[in-house]
């Protein structure tokens, strides 16, 4: 560490602060050109090489694998302290831990995540080798952050802000979203990223021109932001309930019955018939609704519980409309084969005639939210699991059909996994259905980075994403990932959101993450190529760069 020079670590900080203000709420997502470039610089030009240049100025070169990996890391550790910052409320608030645990738990987090950043600086030096040439680094970086990004989403599975996030409302460069997924975008950015870089790492008289050429790429880009899409057609409607529950409300026979007879009496005077969605702005006025649609909740809703099928079943029957409902799912220990019941976090599927049709079983659970890894190791966090309880995985993401609609329904935290989400529209779905309750995230800004990650899908998958939310954001959003109509956070209300059907695959959702794992492919063989250079009898090392 004492052989890193005090401008590489000034320039991480200033990379990491970058970094977190690209994603909400800040969302200064401009910056998402240039929040990388410190990073890369700072790993390329990190330890004195004991020389002075001609000028008199310090001759830094770049960092050995050790100090880069510390570099990067440090970054990722601040990068996932200022964006997810959330997770201490949520722990201290809903999962019973005390303020120094909390914060304990957010340091925990964020050292384990930060790990990512911190292959990435270690993979970069690597890339670099010795010497001062880093042209063969600076050519591999965007492949190396895509197959970071990669490994996130397989390994630790907390894809949370994949970089091309924040591009989500530059209509004309996320499109490449249908065919590369959202890592096409990431690599874009970090293409960009690559370039400034590079004007800081050659010599002076070179800067100004290809900073300007960086800059100039990178104006380019955002100007698709500028791009409007075409309209797209919405010819159905849904009644998107927002229920407003408060996450630790306390439940008794009477709160429950009044909050459930409110929601069926909301929904209910909410359906209007005989009429339709405007063709050309989408918009609803009282549209007949062919689906109604609750979100994930904190309620004890139980898809075995009287008290909460009958009136759900009534109310399928008096709209005459499909209803999917977020509840706990359970299953009896004779009906699963074992000794004792299993629950899930569910989506019940009622018909128009009010029969209990189907359901989907969330299949990627939230650890530490839906069930706790390793108990013994963690078992100070149990406090929050016993607020929403011990889950079983799902086991199918097969859509489910309401007459000739085939509907892609997925839980929360399912959304930032595009390759899960594609996997719905790939099995056949038509429309896609979140349902959330990020009422855990309070007025932080993890509500608007989960509604970025929804859209997105939408964008990759080429389909309509109805977003039903227990406090906020419930929204219709189109093909283009553009947020067509939606409700104002924190109110209980329903929204009457247009939406069509579409039967086309992208060759993202048809191929899903080929871009990335070819990203991976192309690192490992960069990586193999350097160290065979450095092997090569009768050279010295210097003579590898």
């Amino acid at each position: 560490m004492r052989q890193i020079h005090l401008s590489a670590w000034l320039l991480v900080i200033l990379s990491s602060l970058l970094q977190v203000l690209i994603f909400p709420l800040p969302g200064l997502y401009l910056l998402s050109w240039v929040a990388f470039a410190p990073l890369i610089v700072a790993v390329l030009r990190a330890r004195p090489a004991g020389a002075l240049e001609i000028d008199g100025s310090i001759h830094l070169q770049a960092a050995k694998p050790g100090q880069a990996f510390l570099l990067a890391y440090l970054s990722g550790i601040l990068w996932y302290a200022g964006t997810c910052y959330w997770i201490y409320d949520t722990m201290h608030q809903y999962g019973g831990l005390s303020a120094p645990f909390a914060v304990l738990a957010l340091f925990l987090f964020c050292l384990y995540l930060g790990l990512y950043h911190g292959l990435f600086g270690l993979l970069l030096s690597l890339a670099a080798g010795p010497g001062r040439d880093n042209r063969t680094a600076l050519v591999a970086a965007p492949f190396l952050w895509v197959a970071v990004e990669l490994a996130r989403t397989l390994v630790t599975g907390f894809p949370w802000n994949l970089l091309g996030t924040a591009q989500v409302d530059n209509t004309s460069l996320s499109r490449i979203t249908t065919w590369t997924g959202v890592y096409g975008v990431s690599f874009e950015i970090m293409l960009v990223n690559v370039a400034v870089a590079a004007a800081f790492l050659v010599p002076k008289k070179k800067r100004s021109a290809l900073l300007m050429a960086s800059l100039a790429a990178a104006a380019v880009l955002q100007a698709g932001r500028l791009v409007d899409a075409p309209s797209v057609p919405a010819d159905r409607a849904a009644l998107l309930v927002q229920e407003n529950i408060p996450v630790d409300a306390t439940w008794t026979r009477d709160n429950f019955e009044r909050t459930l007879r409110e929601l069926v009496d909301l929904s209910l005077k909410s359906v209007a018939p005989d009429t339709e969605p405007d063709s050309k702005t989408g918009k609803v006025g009282t549209a007949k609704i062919d689906l109604i649609v609750w979100p994930e909740s904190p309620a004890p809703f139980f898809t075995s519980d009287p008290l909460f099928r009958d009136p759900v079943s009534q109310m399928a029957r008096e709209a005459h409309s499909w209803v999917v409902t977020g509840a706990i799912g359970n299953t009896p220990a004779a009906a699963s084969g074992t000794s004792a019941s299993q629950v899930f976090n569910s989506a019940a599927f009622i018909s128009p005639t009010g029969d209990w049709a189907a359901r989907y079983d969330k299949v990627h659970l939230v650890p530490f939210g839906e069930y706790l890894p390793f108990p013994r190791l963690f078992a100070f966090a149990g406090g929050l699991t016993k607020e929403v309880g011990e889950f079983q995985r799902g086991a199918s993401r097969a859509p489910l059909h309401a007459g000739n609609i085939r509907l892609g329904v997925f839980i929360c935290y399912e959304s930032v996994f595009p390759g899960e989400v594609r996997e719905f529209a790939n099995h056949g779905a038509d429309v896609l259905v979140n349902l959330s309750n990020d009422g855990w995230y309070g007025d932080s800004g993890a509500y608007a980075q989960h509604l970025n990650q929804t859209r997105m899908r939408a964008i990759e998958n080429d389909r309509w994403m109805l977003s039903a939310t227990n406090t906020g954001v419930t929204a219709s959003i189109d093909p283009y990932g553009r947020v067509v109509a939606r409700l104002p956070r924190k109110q209980r209300a329903a929204l009457a959101a247009p939406y069509a059907l579409t039967s086309v695959n992208t060759f993202y959702t048809r191929y899903g993450d080929w871009f990335a794992w070819l990203c991976a492919i192309i690192s490992a063989g960069a990586l193999l190529k350097r160290f065979g250079r450095y092997r090569k009898p009768g050279k010295k090392a210097e003579a590898s760069s």
